[in-house]
This record gives structure tokens, C-alpha cells and sequence, in this order.
């Protein structure tokens, strides 16, 4: 679901099966100057992520059975050049794992902590009023 088309402003991938979470997110982020596009599913995060360019990956650790690590591991793989942000609510994420995330927000976060953390790492030249 993408959210309203702000030309030029990056465009942030949300993927986390809580529909609550992804709807705060995709709210602040749009009012921010951001578009969304959002994914329950590792499946539906890697169609999005087939379908063209996605500027930042806003990823939940634990998605349902899925897990985010390992998606994450695989966009490296594969040289995807998108930031990658963790969301977590486990305490005990490894520093080998949260060095290799471009970002980490623990669960549960202030909104302006998420926005700081996508401000810092969507790219300057498609960044909101730049």
C-alpha cells in the first residue's frame, strides 16, 4: 500500500505484521514528506523490494515466523544499497546483528526517535525539503 506521492521524497519500505505499527509509521512518515510502502510478510517485503527502488528499509526483527535478520543478511548479500533499520523489542540483539543494521529502534520507541533515525539515513538528494 503506498502511501500519498510526494515527488522526489524517498521512499521508505515498512515491513512488520503488527497492521498497528505499520499504520503509525506510514502516518508520521507520510506528514513527514515521505512516501510508504508497507509489508507484512518477508514474501511480500521481497515483491515490493523486486518491483523497483526502495530508499530505506524500516524492518522488524521477529515478523510473524519470518525473521527480519535474515532478510537483512540477504539484501547484503545481494548489494542491496538501501539503509536498513532494525526494529526490535528483544533486549538481547547481538552486536555482530546491530552492527550490521544501518539503524536499530528498540520497540516500543517515540515517534520522533523513529523520525531522527529516517531523517539521518534517507538519502540527501531525495530527502523531504531538500
Amino acid at each position: 500500500m503506498t502511501g500519498t506521492d510526494v515527488a522526489g521524497a524517498p521512499l521508505v519500505l515498512i515491513v512488520d505484521d503488527d497492521a498497528s505499527l505499520r499504520l503509525l509509521c506510514r502516518v508520521n512518515l507520510e506528514l513527514d514528506g515521505y512516501r510508504v510502502t508497507e509489508a507484512a510478510t518477508v514474501g511480500a517485503a521481497e515483491e515490493l523490494l523486486a518491483g523497483g527502488p526502495i530508499d530505506l528499509i524500516l524492518l522488524d526483527v521477529h515478523i510473524g515466523a519470518d525473521d527480519g535478520v535474515e532478510l537483512m543478511r540477504s539484501l547484503r548479500k545481494r548489494e542491496h544499497g538501501a539503509p536498513v533499520v532494525l526494529f526490535t523489542g528483544s533486549a538481547r540483539l547481538d552486536a555482530a546483528t546491530t552492527a550490521e543494521a544501518d539503524g536499530v529502534v528498540p520497540k516500543p520507541f517515540h515517534l520522533e526517535q523513529l523520525l531522527d533515525v529516517v531523517r539521518a539515513l534517507a538519502p540527501q538528494s531525495a530527502r523531504p525539503g531538500g
